[in-house]
């Protein structure tokens, strides 16, 4: 019997990376019972220091902790002031918490299509989507690489448009912009960024955070946390009860310096997967699409995703191997039931379209050993010889 293919390799599994950091965490959490203080405080500002000078912001520059990452999108347009009407454009293959801040406020998704090797949103189709309504350019660092908006920022900035950046995924990436390293979620007015346990910065629960160059905008985020509170109970405007919580932070404290080691991980094992894949024929016309790095791009790989359109196939093939596999996206936002008010209709946006038929996400996480990701590839090969 192989014992080692009995075993199921799993999609993720935070055990791995945990062991390396257990005793850090229990002393940082025992730390918190001990002070007994659980709401902001020390904890909090502590770690959003430590963000702050990890994202190399300027003098006035601030991180904000906030309760998700779905919240921190919703206070960055609110700090914004984007009102009922406004048109805030970004992708439809993207997590439904990116379209559904703007429609909270009563705005308008507007969606352009993607780049069907980065499955980032196009810049072009952006700019063929700009109106006189237009406030706000949300881009998605998607699966863990950054857009190009340095490219689009100049136009953006002539019109008055503000850009929202949505690092959830991408926490830790960077591009190489006029020779600077520019990290994700610092190119735009707000970068906004999630602490979910899955993502390659994540804390024991929900967590996020908003950054910022622009003091005024800082410390209006701040406010807006907090119920809209200037001092307590005294309330200039209407905001949000969104704190990052004293434990969360203490343990994202304790993370935040194992992240770049974790993320080189990531990348070593994207390489791996490539020479996998490449040295078993699985790759070029009508076989596998593996992920694209674009230029300049330092990606993170929060995923690994990779494109055929036998992905439903294939996705069987490996479960009955125990070889877990995940779909991201399986429907556009654009075709969601509660987004139908929009008008969206199959075939507006095909390469969004296309992509959640053929996207297939792959295991990739600190921890997964070599054996794994070669009888995953071994497993392709096998459903290649008769499909592909």
């Amino acid at each position: 019997m192989n014992r080692e293919n009995d075993a199921s390799v799993p999609i993720l599994d935070l055990r791995r990376a945990f062991g390396e950091i257990r005793g850090e965490v229990r002393a940082a959490v025992d730390r918190v019972f001990d002070t007994q203080a659980f709401i902001l405080g020390r904890e909090v500002r502590t770690f959003e220091e430590h963000m702050e000078a990890y994202l190399e912001l300027p003098e006035g520059g601030a991180a904000v902790g906030c309760a998700s990452g779905s919240d921190a999108l919703l206070l960055a347009l609110m700090a914004l002031n984007i009102q009922p009407g406004d048109e805030v454009i970004t992708t439809p293959y993207t997590f439904f918490a990116t379209a559904s801040a703007i429609t909270r406020l009563g705005a308008v998704p507007v969606f352009a299509d993607i780049d069907p090797d980065t499955y980032n949103v196009s810049l072009a189709d952006v700019e063929r989507k700009i109106t006189p309504k237009t406030k706000v350019f949300l881009p998605v660092h998607l699966f863990g690489q950054m857009v190009p908006q340095e490219k689009i920022a100049p136009l953006l900035k002539e019109r008055g448009i503000k850009i929202v950046e949505d690092a959830a995924q991408a926490f830790g990436s960077w591009r190489k912009v006029e020779g600077r390293i520019v990290r994700a979620g610092t190119m735009g007015d707000v970068g906004c960024t999630s602490f979910f346990p899955t993502k390659n910065l994540g804390g024991c629960g929900d967590g996020g955070m908003m950054v910022t160059s622009d003091p005024e905008l800082a410390a209006r985020l701040r406010k807006l946390r907090v119920h809209g509170e200037g001092s307590t109970y005294f309330h200039e405007e209407v905001g949000l009860n969104s704190r990052l919580d004293a434990l969360q932070a203490a343990i994202l404290d304790v993370k935040l310096p194992h992240l770049e080691e974790w993320n080189e991980e990531r990348r070593s094992l994207a390489s791996f997967y490539r020479l996998c894949f490449e040295s078993r024929g699985l790759t070029g016309e009508g076989k596998l699409r593996l992920p694209v790095e674009l230029e300049g791009n330092y990606h993170i790989y929060h995923q690994y995703v990779i494109r055929t359109p036998l992905r439903d196939e294939l996705m069987a093939w490996l479960e009955e191997r125990k070889i877990a596999t995940r779909v991201y996206y399986p429907l556009p936002l654009h075709l969601q039931p509660c987004f139908a008010f929009l008008g969206g209709k199959a075939g507006d946006f095909p390469e969004s379209e296309r992509l959640s038929r053929e996207a297939l996400a792959l295991p990739v996480f600190p921890g997964l050993r070599p054996e794994e990701q070669e009888r995953l590839a071994d497993a392709v090969a096998e459903f290649a010889r008769s499909r592909f």
